[in-house]
């Protein structure tokens, strides 16, 4: 980029901001509830991820309020595997949403603090970030393993990055934002989605609630009173667990990773392609189920409607169970192994060394289930499989706005693509 006679100017990110890391505490101090304090793990691409999370007590909020972390603050992940790792995290930021409340910050999370507002728009900064050439710049510089590498804040702060009169940066970081705003309208709806999902499975399936449900008689059983007509099974007479399928080991085929699983939805994410037929074996409408402590704790768990055809066989980590309707719905199957009594059911009977338990498969043959009339699981899909695809929509939807938005970051951001002429409502995240 030639800046002579632009108003694009270099420094240092030291000249207009300052890198601070978070505070040391001890393991032994943390706790329930609380104070809730960012680490490293929960600084995620673009957003601060609280839903495994630690506490302190209350007595640390006297910390110096440079530990403090409010909304809009912009952090980074100062330690973590390198660029060359798929799960990269050093050089990884983060914008503390307001709506987390008040966090305090743990050592090896960083948070940058701009310093010179007059030639620099925090939000343009933190985009300036998110470029793949700053990431891997910010990467590149640590030191130390491959999986533990660390970046001191010192050096961050001397990253040399290119900014124009603070105008036309809150113009670009109003663009920019726009995309992030529309991805996180897709998610809240998504969101809703699956709780409205979880509330009529609920209502139906484990309150007996479901339409009509007035004119059918309770009967006594060993799971207690259910409605006449529904059936006692095992939960593996009606769920096929690990289906058998064959595959051609030659040929590639979309691959799950651990990593391509939500703790907080259904949505799966596919990152590669492999050949080979080793690993999990599933078709749309299965049920991806982490078996692995601490991936099952932490909810992950998919519904598979990407693939090309209902023909189409994906793999994915040999880390996952695959659950497939025999007697119920794909619906049903997947609201099921959402159910906190389902789950702790699968917890219960893990096994093995200390850190990398399984759940034993076997468990699935103890846990018993209401199988519904046809009737009323017909009824169910008419409601519910609506909802499936509509957040199937929202995730494609929320793809398009990522690469969108990431092809037109490190244009805007370098100013190859030129805005000056352009009315742009910087709005109130931009200002």
């Amino acid at each position: 980029m030639n800046l002579e006679g632009s108003t694009w100017r270099r420094y240092r990110l030291g000249d207009v901001a300052r890198v601070m890391s978070g505070y040391a505490f001890k393991s032994s101090e943390f706790r329930e509830s609380g104070i809730p304090v960012i680490k490293i793990k929960n600084i995620r691409s673009g957003y601060v991820d609280l839903s495994d999370v630690q506490y302190v007590g209350e007595k640390y909020l006297s910390l110096d309020k440079k530990y403090h972390v409010q909304g809009e603050d912009l952090l980074i992940s100062l330690t973590g595997s390198q660029i060359t790792q798929p799960s990269s995290v050093v050089g990884r930021v983060a914008i503390h949403s307001p709506k987390l409340g008040l966090c305090l910050l743990n050592q090896r999370a960083g948070k940058i603090t701009v310093t010179n507002l007059d030639e620099c728009n925090p939000l343009f900064l933190y985009y300036v970030l998110r470029t793949e050439d700053k990431a891997r710049t910010i990467a590149l510089m640590a030191h130390g393993s491959a999986s533990q590498a660390n970046v001191s804040p010192t050096q961050v702060e001397a990253i040399e990055i290119i900014l124009p009169d603070v105008e036309t940066q809150r113009k670009i970081a109003a663009i920019l934002s726009a995309y992030d705003d529309l991805v996180e309208n897709n998610n809240r709806r998504i969101k809703i989605l699956e709780e409205i999902a979880q509330l009529i499975y609920r209502e139906w399936f484990i309150n007996f609630r479901f339409p009509g449900h007035e004119n059918v008689k309770m009967v006594d059983s060993t799971l207690g009173m259910i409605p006449e007509g529904w059936e006692i099974k095992k939960a593996s007479d009606a769920i096929r667990v690990n289906p058998h399928e064959k595959t051609d080991r030659e040929g590639k085929k979309p691959y799950v990773a651990m990593e391509g699983l939500s703790i907080k939805n259904m949505i799966v994410t596919v990152t590669e392609t492999r050949t080979g037929s080793n690993g999990a074996k599933f078709r749309n409408g299965d049920t991806l189920f982490a078996r692995i402590t601490p991936c099952l704790e932490n909810g992950k768990t998919g519904f598979v409607q990407f693939l090309e055809s209902d023909e189409t066989i994906g793999i994915g980590s040999t880390e996952f169970i695959v659950f497939r309707s025999i007697t119920l719905t794909p619906e049903y199957v997947y609201l099921l192994s959402r159910d906190e009594d389902f789950r702790q059911n699968a917890i219960k009977s893990m096994s093995g060394t200390s850190g990398r338990q399984r759940v034993r498969v076997e468990c699935f043959d103890k846990y018993l289930i209401a199988q519904p009339d046809i009737n009323t699981l017909g009824k169910f899909s008419r409601v519910i499989e609506p909802m499936f695809r509509n957040i199937y929509l929202l995730s494609l939807q929320i793809e398009n706005l990522h690469r969108t938005r990431n092809l037109l970051l490190p244009q805007l951001i370098s100013g190859e693509v030129d805005i000056s002429d352009l009315d742009i409502d910087i709005g109130e995240n931009a200002a």
